[in-house]
């Protein structure tokens, strides 16, 4: 795993990059979070390949488990991929609801996540 760091407007954004999957539990979610977070990190950008498919099948209930430590730790995160595969409407509602609050954010590029995630 590398980390690539932006900033914008005095925020410190931390880009996760890697071939491989790094989150495949809410442990992992909270692991990533805390590193990010003693590393001085006000914000996350991630990659939807590294994240598990569990993750978009709410069901599992990890999305929103992560997701919540995300806010509580008031760490924004932002995930770029390809969301208009995932045909549950309920996934699909939760992002919608997701991009609305700009706090956690399904995007499709990394400069539509430094877009949200540096204003």
């Amino acid at each position: 795993m590398k980390i690539i760091t932006h900033t914008g407007n005095n925020i410190k954004i931390a880009e996760i990059i890697s071939d491989e999957i790094i989150i495949q539990s809410v442990q992992d979610g909270l692991d990533l979070l805390g590193d990010i977070y003693y590393q001085g990190f006000d914000k996350v950008i991630m990659y939807e390949k590294n994240v598990t498919p569990e993750f978009f099948d709410l069901k599992t209930k990890i999305a929103g488990d992560i997701l919540q430590k995300f806010s509580n730790y008031r760490i924004s995160l932002a995930i770029v991929g390809e969301f208009d595969k995932y045909e549950s409407k309920s996934m699909k509602d939760f992002i919608f609801e997701s991009n609305k609050t700009k706090h956690i954010n399904f995007v499709e590029t990394l400069e539509d996540a430094l877009n949200r995630l540096g204003s």
